[in-house]
């Protein structure tokens, strides 16, 4: 989305998000409804909206919860939202609530609607777990059953092993292969070392245990109180700043358990959260008395080849999105990159820097740049602060947003890749 005159300005009034926990600690009792209802509450609450004055909810998630199909509806019935506030639910893998943004700024920028949240929420700790399928034509078919022999006969040639339940599916379903296993590729084609992708995490975790402390972080984060107990959280609980190189190459490969170089540490962990944004038309937030903090400037997305670029999309959707935008990378001094794996962003950076790869595969004249690495994630990433799948946008956004306030720099980027090999770029200005 290029910032042209035939399209309205839409700006970014604020964002904020749940602590993000790791699956099975302090939010295993809550639902992604739960997270994104208190993510979207907190939102409304900070930024003092009227909620009649919101034209548009978009939830993204991943792993749907059948009782909850369209989050996003749900949500909304379950806040302070009117009920007349149309909602919808989408599914882009990790960039979910980017595409839920990209939805919003969109419908304003057409002029479909003036004002709206662009929300996610995720949890791993209850993820809904199926039957088997032999097991579930069954059970479909016995609400045709008739008496005990009719029962009796839906259990013929079912064996124990058809009781088990069915894993929650990792693989990507074109290729079979998981995210780690393509992970492991890429750094094996790109020489990627076990001590880049080590270093490289060690300081995405010190870098948010620094923002932690120092209440960097405290600005976008909303208080949880979950059951049973109701006790405050107010922080992210998967950040280590205190491991050392030492400790993350003690760590054993997860994927290539002889030749691998990709671990536990250097790679994002199963994650609970919500986050939102509130976005507007720029003549809506001055008519509703709201301060935007950011404009959006270029958006760009792509979709590659799920078997050799699974993890690129940032390395095809950063030039496209500066294009958008009209800026080159060194004009750009906030970055947020998703953390997948250490080995992931590593890849893109160096590819950023190659001139075969931006000729042959971008159709540049030159390589775009190299990435400062001061100016890439310094509040930490998806590596350390978490990443829920549908949250994460959404929270890269905001963090994005509060880092050009705080830096005072002029313009952020923001992008990530997805499973099915997709990727979001977006630029933005501070206002």
């Amino acid at each position: 989305m290029p910032d042209t005159p035939s399209s309205r300005r839409v700006v970014v009034i604020d964002g904020c998000r749940t602590p993000f926990c790791r699956s099975g600690t302090d939010f295993s009792d809550l639902r992604a409804y739960d997270l994104g209802r208190l993510a979207v509450s907190g939102l409304l609450h900070r930024t003092r909206v009227d909620p009649a004055a919101v034209d548009l909810l978009v939830m993204g998630t991943v792993i749907a919860d059948p009782a909850t199909s369209n989050l996003g509806r749900e949500v909304v019935l379950g806040t302070q939202l009117p009920a007349s506030c149309p909602a919808h639910t989408c599914t882009v893998a990790c960039v979910s609530s980017l595409q839920s943004f990209l939805d919003c700024a969109r419908a304003i920028a057409t002029g479909a609607a003036e004002v709206a949240i662009a929300a996610g929420a995720e949890t791993l700790s209850d993820a809904p777990i199926r039957y088997r399928r032999s097991v579930r034509k069954r059970l479909i078919a016995a609400q045709k059953a008739r008496g005990a022999a009719g029962y009796l006969k839906l259990l013929r040639g079912l064996g124990l092993k058809d009781l088990l339940p069915e894993p929650v599916a990792l693989a990507e379903f074109s290729t079979g292969e998981v995210m780690g296993e393509n992970g492991e590729r890429l750094a094996k084609r790109l020489g990627i070392s076990r001590a880049a992708q080590d270093e490289y995490a060690l300081v995405s975790h010190q870098r948010a245990a620094a923002a932690t402390a120092d209440g960097r972080l405290a600005r976008q984060i909303v208080p949880v109180y979950p059951p049973p107990r109701y006790r405050a959280v107010t922080v992210d609980n998967g950040v280590r700043g205190d491991s050392s190189p030492d400790k993350l190459a003690s760590l054993r490969p997860a994927f290539d358990r002889r030749f691998g170089t990709i671990t536990a540490g250097n790679s994002s962990y199963l994650t609970d959260g919500g986050a939102a944004v509130l976005l507007a038309s720029e003549e809506a937030a001055a008519r509703l008395g709201l301060a935007p903090i950011a404009a959006l400037k270029g958006a760009a997305v792509a979709a590659l080849d799920p078997l050799e670029e699974l993890l690129l999309g940032p390395a095809m959707t950063v030039p496209a999105a500066l294009d958008a935008a009209g800026l080159g990378l060194d004009e750009v001094e906030v970055v947020e990159l998703h953390e997948a794996f250490a080995a992931q962003v590593l890849a893109v950076l160096e590819l950023l820097e190659d001139e075969r790869f931006c000729r042959g595969r971008l159709g540049r004249d030159r390589a775009l740049g190299a990435v400062d690495r001061g100016r890439l994630n310094a509040w930490g990433g998806s590596l350390s602060v978490g990443h829920p799948f549908g949250a994460t946008g959404a929270r890269l956004i905001t963090t994005c947003c509060h880092r050009m306030q705080a830096e005072k720099a002029r313009f952020g980027l923001v992008a990530a890749c997805a499973a099915g090999a997709i990727g979001i770029g977006l630029v933005f200005e501070r206002l």
